[in-house]
């Protein structure tokens, strides 16, 4: 468990130090100076400069920063960020956020080729990589959440859905054994199947899927890692949409929807990671993509939030004053630290 969260804190701070060399590398492209490109966030312990830039090493290890020559003061130099055309800073902004979705298609091309978890139908049985019976969801006081099982176990035994169903639907009101693989980790479980009623409920109270590692030839795997990390982005849009819509009707989260932090993430990484790499990798992936979602939108002390300060600059004709840019950044900045706090203690709070 140690080991995995070391991995998931050295993935973290990496998918941050490369979303900031998406800023870097563009900006070298585009002939804008860059000051510093640093490791962790500062009190520095250690810098180098080469060239025009420093590379420092700092005590904090959240991830890392880089800094713009000119992006936060209007300078009057060719190097400088502020006299490039819109769309040499539009570029450079950008640039952190596509480094995240060309990590997530990355990320996903390689689990394609040691084999990508699928669901799959319960007669296929061609290129498949140990196909199992796994629990996709859990009814709230089902038979199955009263039994402790959770999202994510392998009901052991079985090599088809609708076999776990017939056994469940000829002992139900009987109470039966079931062997589950959490992990590493097996156990048998005894609970007491219901009738089903006429809500339609099951008799274990739970959703099942049947789920298998397919790969793909390595000549295929970018176009299925792109092609994923697309859908990846879809499936994450429309799950945000609907949140919102639901909260607009006051009707709160969606089911299963968790709102988490840094404790939580952390908590899920050990839950996955125990999966093995195929499952580690893509949550690593998903995480990517949502990071990218989420630095796109315009709000200040975010990329996205430069973008719209450089497009509202782009229309008015002018850029806009320095001073109102960085005390809105920076009022912006403590309410999302102020947010990450609430939901790391909510975390830290849910865990005893």
């Amino acid at each position: 468990m140690i080991l995995i969260i070391v991995i998931a804190f050295i993935s973290l701070i990496g998918l941050i130090i490369l979303h900031e060399f998406g800023h870097f590398v563009l900006a070298k492209i585009l002939g804008v100076r860059v000051e510093e490109f640093g490791l962790g966030y500062p009190p520095r312990l250690f810098g180098k400069k080469f060239g025009e830039t420093i590379y420092s090493l700092n005590i904090l290890p959240f991830g890392g920063f880089v800094k713009i020559y000119g992006q936060e003061e209007i300078i009057s130099d060719p190097r400088s960020f502020s006299q490039k055309p819109f769309w040499k800073k539009a570029i450079i902004i950008l640039g952190g956020v596509v480094s995240f979705w060309v990590i997530s298609a990355i990320l996903l091309s390689i689990v394609m080729i040691i084999g990508a978890p699928t669901i799959v139908e319960d007669d296929q049985n061609q290129g498949l990589i140990e196909p199992k019976i796994q629990i996709v969801s859990v009814l709230e006081g089902s038979p199955a959440w009263q039994a402790g099982l959770k999202v994510g176990d392998v009901i052991d035994g079985f090599n088809k859905v609708r076999e776990v169903q017939e056994f469940t639907k000829n002992n139900a009101g009987k109470e039966i054994s079931l062997t589950i693989q959490r992990g590493k980790e097996v156990f048998d479980v005894s609970l007491t199947l219901r009738v089903p009623g006429l809500d339609g409920e099951g008799p274990l109270g739970v959703g099942l899927a049947r789920t298998a590692l397919k790969s793909h030839a390595w000549y295929k795997a970018p176009f299925e890692g792109i092609l994923a990390t697309g859908n990846l982005t879809w499936i994450i849009i429309k799950s945000w949409v609907a949140v919102i819509i639901s909260l607009f009707q006051g009707q709160g989260l969606p089911p299963g929807v968790e709102v988490g932090g840094p404790v939580k993430i952390f908590q899920l990484f050990t839950e996955i990671g125990s999966l093995g790499p195929s499952y580690f990798l893509q949550f690593i992936a998903i995480i990517a993509v949502h990071l990218a979602l989420i630095n796109i939108l315009p709000i200040p002390a975010l990329d996205g939030g430069w973008l719209l300060f450089i497009v509202i600059g782009k229309l008015k004709g002018r850029p806009l004053d320095e001073k109102i840019v960085q005390k809105v950044s920076a009022v912006f900045f403590f309410l999302l630290i102020g947010l990450m706090i609430w939901i790391t203690i909510k975390d830290i709070i849910s865990l005893f």
